[in-house]
């Protein structure tokens, strides 16, 4: 049997209205289409963005992936994930085969070689592949910034711009400062900060001059450029309407969170000094964190607004922003599919829980012997006479503490034993999503750091079914994590017995 990597590799892998994997082949190799557009990046953060996007336009795209057997599910009907990389002349005279814009949004900072010769690299292959093929234009996400002085990462993400233009292609190119947006890179690392220093050190960056704006609209401009007339190169740099320093924007976050913060300012702390000890702090920012710091004494403000003319586009301010990428994170997160994660994470999970962006997470499964509708007869009687099937005596207890310092504790009960509804309450929880025979989605209202879920899904095993169960936090500074790893010794305990006796529920009720 061919497998699907080798179906990638000869031509290129999409799925009909059914999802089922099907080949789609020409003559010639792949398909061209008049306005087919090529994304690559489409597995980061602004490229999964923009995908989303050109998808609900119902613009028709392939996207250039190195590993697309672990992406081509995630795409709609009419996206086409192709096998290549930007360093691969021949993939990527393939892939851009009737293409008419191509999108360059990938960097090599996670690179253990030196990333600058690399992008130099990787951008002088596109432009040449991109020239090659008759690609109309393209179209490329750079970093703001002027004058000499410029951080080793803003340099090389200017460099590429440069690159791509004298490629011969007509390119358009973004300059964008902070992008405001849960994942994003810069938002993450301003985040772990004020989410997890009550009291902060703060280094002469703090008061460099930026220009944030919102990942909502950087995607604007990107798709608005597909349908400009761009006959010639052009640079827009692109911000948000206000103008801010970090320290100010990290102080609006903290607003918004409900977290108070001081913060000390220290001179001598430099860029260099702070990433590394910002690297100790959150070690997902060790390895390329540092060269995004240095960048930070750099000031990142729009100089020329020919952006503001070309584009009928009004960024928002850095208020909104915020506000928007916390709403759009919880959006999001509602409608995460837990198993997927984990399944993918191809590991076991770590003493705490897992970590998905800033959410604690802690989930385990068993397999049921009864299909998913039956089993979720057991699921949806959780609480009230019921009880939570292991340890009532623990739940007892946490409801006593959480009515001592004025919460709800667990004397509410339940609307109805046997079902639910969204809105319900029960005991100390309330039901915040529902699905019959798939998914319940409990979020706590006792007094806690954070916000919490508890959340059961099911999916059809077989004759069975399997069931997951997933507590997840969402800490509120530094006192919110202190809380969740006091309290996981205890999950440990608690959650394997509830899980087992709603299995053995489930056994009755079947």
């Amino acid at each position: 049997m061919i497998s699907v990597l080798e179906k990638l590799k000869n031509g290129h892998l999409t799925k009909d209205t059914e999802g089922t994997e099907v080949m789609s082949l020409s003559q010639g190799g792949l398909q061209s289409s008049n306005d087919l557009i090529l994304l690559t990046g489409a597995t980061g953060y602004v490229g999964g963005r923009l995908l989303r996007a050109l998808e609900q336009e119902g613009r028709k795209v392939r996207c250039l992936a190195r590993h697309p057997e672990a992406f081509f599910r995630r795409v709609s009907p009419n996206t086409t994930v192709v096998a290549g990389d930007v360093l691969d002349t021949k993939s990527l005279c393939a892939a851009m085969d009737g293409v008419h814009t191509a999108f360059y949004l990938v960097h090599s900072m996670s690179s253990k070689e030196g990333f600058e010769e690399e992008d130099r690299r990787a951008a002088a292959s596109f432009g040449a592949a991109a020239l090659r093929a008759g690609v109309k234009k393209v179209i490329y996400l750079g970093g703001l910034g002027q004058g000499n002085g410029l951080s080793a990462h803003l340099r090389s993400r200017q460099e590429v711009g440069r690159i791509l233009r004298e490629s011969g292609t007509p390119t358009i190119e973004f300059r964008a400062s902070i992008i405001i947006g849960s994942g994003s890179f810069s938002f993450e690392l301003i985040r772990a900060l004020v989410d997890q220093l009550p009291i902060m050190i703060t280094p002469r960056w703090v008061i460099t001059p930026t220009q944030p704006i919102s990942i909502e609209d950087v995607i604007d401009y990107l798709t608005q450029a597909i349908d400009s007339d761009a006959k010639e190169s052009r640079i827009f740099e692109i911000g948000g309407a206000d103008r801010v320093s970090y320290g100010q924007l990290m102080k609006e976050y903290a607003r918004q969170r409900g977290l108070k913060r001081v913060m000390i300012p220290v001179p001598v702390l430099s860029p260099r000094l702070s990433s590394l000890w910002l690297g100790l702090l959150t070690p997902v920012f060790a390895r390329i964190g540092r060269e995004l710091v240095e960048g930070l004494r750099n000031e990142t403000v729009v100089q020329d607004e020919s952006a503001l003319k070309v584009f009928p586009i009004r960024p928002r301010g850095v208020r909104e922003s915020l506000q928007r990428a916390l709403v759009n994170e919880d959006r999001d997160f509602a409608e995460t599919r837990w198993s997927d994660a984990f399944s993918s994470s191809g590991s076991k999970q770590r003493s705490g829980g897992l970590q998905f962006g800033r959410r604690l997470v802690d989930s385990r499964a068993a397999h049921m012997p009864c299909p998913p509708e039956v089993a979720f007869r057991a699921v949806e009687r959780l609480g009230g006479a019921t009880g939570w099937y292991f340890a009532d005596w623990i739940w007892t207890l946490r409801g006593l503490m959480d009515l001592a310092v004025g919460g709800v504790g667990m004397r509410r009960g339940r609307r109805d034993p046997d079902h639910v509804l969204p809105g319900d309450t029960i005991d100390c929880w309330r039901v915040e999503g529902v699905e019959p025979g798939r998914l319940l989605r409990l979020t706590a209202e006792m007094r806690l750091p954070g916000r919490a879920w508890l959340q059961f899904e099911l999916e059809r095993d077989g004759s069975g079914s399997t069931l997951r169960q997933t507590a997840i936090f969402d800490p509120l500074g530094l006192m919110g994590r202190l809380y969740w790893y006091f309290s996981y010794p205890f999950h440990l305990f608690i959650f394997p017995g509830m899980l087992r006796g709603i299995v053995a529920a489930a056994r009755k009720t079947g």
